[in-house]
Formats: C-alpha cells, structure tokens, sequence
C-alpha cells in the first residue's frame, strides 16, 4: 500500500523514505504483505534532486516485486468439487406422497376386485344350480365350503405384521394373495365346467378363497394403520365406497354376460385378467407404511421367525383379551352366527321356482350394493356422531324387518298389490343382505380406534374371520332348519315359515346389546400423527 503524508516540515530539500512495514491496523485492515510509505520534502541542492529522481525510479520496481511476493497469499484458496446435490426436504415429501398416493391406489383395487369377485362367482353358482341341478341344501353347503379358508385369517395377519419379505410386510402378502386367485380362477377357465371336474372346481374355489382371504387380510391392515393419522371413519368408508363399487359394477355386468353368453368359462377369464393387473400394480409399488419404517430398523426384523409369531400371538392375546375389544367383538359374531341364513333356499327359489333371469338377479345386487354405498355415506356424515349402542340396535331391528321382504315373495303378496316378481326381487331381495353388510362398518371403525400399534393385521384378520365363521355357522344352521321344515327343490311350502323364524332369530341379538359401548362415537377417534 502507497500512502503519501503531508509534509513532514516546511524544508525545502525533498527527501524519499521508504519503509517496509505493515500500517496500523486500525488504518488498514485488509493489507496483503509490506507497505510503503513515502514522505516528499523539497530538495535543496541540484545533487539531492537526482538522487531522489533514481530512487524514485527504483520505485515501481520495488513495488512490483512486493507486490508479486505477496500474489501468492491473495489466491483463493483451492476448493474441493462439490458433492451431488441430496434431494431437498420438500422433493423427498413429494416422493413419499406419491408412493403414499401410489400404495393407496393398490388397496382401493384390492377392495375393487374383492366386490368384483361376485361376478365369477355368479357364474359359478348359475352352474351348480342349473348345470349341475343341485338342491337348496348341497348349493348353501358347497358355497360355505368355499368359505372355509377365510376362517384362517387370523394366521395371515400375524404373519404379515411379524414377518417382512424384503422389508415389507403388507405388499408382498397382497401379491401372494392376488397370484392365488389368479392361478385358481385361470384353472377354472381352462378345465371344462362339467360334473366330472366337480373336485378339480371346489379345489380351485379354495385355493381361490385362500387368496382372497390373504388380500383382504393385508388391505384391513394397511386402512386400520392409516385411520390414525386421518379423520375418524374416512378411511374405512373410502373402502366400503370401493368395495360396493366392485360389487355393483360386478353384479351388473355379470347378470348381463351371464344372459347373453350362458357361458361361466368367459367370466372366468375376464376376472383372471383382472387378477392379473392386480398382481402387476402390487409387484411395481414400494411399501411406504409408518410400520414398515420403524420395524425395518428394530430387533424385530433380525430376531428368529418363531420369536416373531409368539411374540404376535402374544400382542393378539393381549388385545383381545381386553374388555372394550372384546365384547363388541363376541356382539358382532353372535349376532350373525344366530341368524340361520337360507340364501342358497332363496336363490333355488328365484331361479329354479320363478324362473327368473340371471340378468335380474344381477341387478338386485346392484340395488343392494347401492344401498350400501348410500348408507355408508350417510355414516359418514351423519350416522356416525349417533352412540354405536343405539345405532347398533336400530340397524338390527331394520334387519329383522327386511328379511320379512322374502315373506312376501314368496306368499306372493306382492302379486296381490300388482308388483311384478321381477320388480320386487330387484327392489327387495338383497335389502337384508346390504344392511348386514353396512353392519360391519361401525365395528370396523371401533377396532380401528382400540387397536394397538404393530397389531393391525393380526386383529382385523381375527374380525374378518370370526365374522367368516359365523356365516358358515348362520349357514349350517340355515340348512338345517330348511332341511328340519322340509324344504327342497320340489316343495317350497314351508319356506315361508324358515323367513318367518329367520326374521324372529334377528331379534335376538338385542338381549345382549348392552356388550357394546353406550355413549361411544366414532367422533371420539383421536387423530395421531405420524
């Protein structure tokens, strides 16, 4: 730095000083090497003028050598290359809600293709009466047959919530699901449909089943994980909005195909196809679940597979055990398994006494999965704030009175005030079977509310099975009492007497209504964040 001072003293002689030393700090801050200073004083004799005219000259010199001594220190220092840029908080929450959003498009499919499975079983139960002209009795007991793989529910669920498969425990098991029913019903389209494959076609509808009952397993689990972080109820009408859909789209193009083709082969195959999607979206989504995160980082992932199941089978018991879960849990499956179901009676009756078209048929389970879907909308923003003990009791009265609907088919009553069959079984018949179903919400969302963390899958599997098995049992005992008043494919005169007793058996149930929760709602469901 050149810094030039005012004249030292009035002299007249010039005099050149240079020192090489740093200014003061408080001056100069930011200097890089020495300094020159350089005072200026008039010189006095012509000998001194050209001594300061060479040192002058010698000046810049210097101060270019200063300077080029002190380049090196004003560098920049060298910077290492900058590593990959990682992915911002806000890219990787965009990530996880499309993967979010991606898993959320699985499960809705999964409940889309579980109410679309009444499409190929139309077609099988239209063979098993007409192609195969089984009686009332054997049609009921071979479809409750069919129903037994999903009492083993309860085994799938611990499985998914204690072992992972490449660390998820919720995907995996939707893709074993949905491979099952794709190589059981595949079967089915490509045997031949006749009496002599009977044993090939129930082993196929187990093996169907079984698949059906793993994915459906998984999905309550998957909504049962997320309803904690949601607003009470949402979650679970988003798959009873899903699953109705499935059913009515299924009931109305199945009745349909079934009139215009009579052939069960082609509705084998379109619902393979289906399958075939299903298993394609699961392999290519990734598991984004609050449960896979934390138990892909714990023990529980590297201790041995027995510790795993005892320990979930122990959290089982202990939930189970508890008295606000499993009382409304005995409520619900009593409440179904002492009600003697004649549904297999009643669809002999329809198709093999009225005569009535399979298209007809269809279109009462669309009527009826209508209904569910209006009564699921209607929990949703009103039935819910009601407490689950009096909204429990007054669905179950209404289900007393809807089955008495079959009494007035088959009196024909509904001839005396001129209603056709037709209109009446497509406004009618399947009213009881939709309130049963829209039974199971409420309960869906208490258990939701109750269930402990890790603990999805294992309970729900329980509740879906136990409510399987009290359909076999309301099944076994249908048959019996149709079998007890004599009803057969020939001799339909005391039917209406079993409606009679069915719709009395609905009433029973409310002797112990006092097992469920009295001033429970579901708006008390606390909303938890992840």
């Amino acid at each position: 730095m050149l810094c030039l001072s005012p004249p030292c003293a009035p002299h007249r002689h010039v005099h050149v000083h240079l020192h090489h030393r740093p200014p003061p700090a408080a001056s100069c801050r930011n200097a890089r090497g020495p300094a020159v200073a350089l005072c200026l004083r008039t010189p006095a004799t012509p000998e001194e003028r050209r001594q300061q005219r060479r040192r002058v000259a010698r000046l810049p010199d210097a101060s270019a050598a200063s300077a080029s001594a002190a380049a090196p220190a004003l560098r920049p220092p060298a910077t290492a290359p900058a590593p990959a840029a990682s992915p911002t908080p806000v890219a990787e929450r965009r990530g996880r809600l499309r993967e979010m959003r991606r898993l959320w498009w699985v499960c809705g499919v999964g409940y889309w293709v579980q109410g679309f499975r009444c499409f190929p079983w139309l077609a099988f139960n239209f063979h098993l009466a007409r192609g195969l002209a089984l009686g009332p009795a054997a049609l009921q007991l071979v479809q409750n047959a069919g129903n037994l793989p999903l009492v083993a529910k309860p085994l799938f669920g611990v499985l998914s919530d204690a072992v992972y498969i490449g660390r998820a425990h919720r995907l995996p098991y939707i893709s074993i699901g949905a491979l099952l029913q794709l190589i059981a019903w595949g079967t089915l389209a490509i045997i031949p449909v006749t009496g002599d494959t009977f044993p090939t076609q129930m082993a196929c509808i187990l093996v169907g089943n079984l698949g059906a009952s793993v994915t459906e397993v998984v999905s309550d689990a998957v909504v049962t994980e997320f309803s904690r972080t949601q607003k009470a109820g949402v979650l679970q009408s988003y798959a009873f909005i899903a699953l109705a859909a499935g059913s009515l789209l299924g009931n109305l193009s199945g009745g349909y195909v079934l009139l215009k083709t009579q052939e069960p082969k082609i509705m084998f195959t379109a619902f393979s196809v289906l399958l075939g999607f299903q298993l394609a979206l699961s392999l290519g989504t990734k598991e984004t679940l609050p449960s896979t995160q934390r138990n892909t980082r714990s023990c529980l992932v590297t201790s041995s597979l027995a510790a795993n199941l005892r320990k979930q089978f122990s959290n089982l018991m202990t939930a189970i055990s508890e008295e606000r879960i499993f009382y409304p849990l005995t409520w619900i499956m009593t409440s179904f398994a002492v009600v003697p179901i004649l549904s297999g009676t009643m669809f002999c009756f329809q198709t093999q006494y009225l005569k009535l078209d399979p298209s007809i048929i269809g279109l009462s389970k669309v009527v009826g999965q209508v209904m569910v879907l209006s009564l699921t909308v209607l929990y949703n923003r009103y039935l819910k704030r009601i407490p689950l003990r009096h909204l429990i009791a007054g669905v179950q009265m209404l289900y007393a009175v809807a089955v008495l609907s079959d009494l007035v088919l088959v009196k024909q009553i509904n001839l005396m005030l001129g209603i056709p069959n037709e209109i009446h079984v497509l406004c009618f018949s399947a009213l009881a079977e939709a309130i049963a179903q829209f039974k199971v919400l409420p309960f869906s969302v208490l258990l939701s509310s109750l269930c402990p963390p890790s603990c999805e899958g294992s309970l729900f599997a329980f509740f879906t099975s136990g409510l399987v098995f009290s359909a076999i049992l309301s099944g076994v005992f249908g048959v019996g009492l149709s079998t007890l008043i004599g009803v057969s494919s020939v001799d339909y005169s005391n039917l209406p007497l079993g409606i009679l007793l069915q719709s009395l058996a609905a009433l029973l149930p409310l002797g112990w209504i006092s097992f469920l929760p009295e001033k429970w709602t579901a708006d008390e469901m606390v909303v938890m964040q992840r």
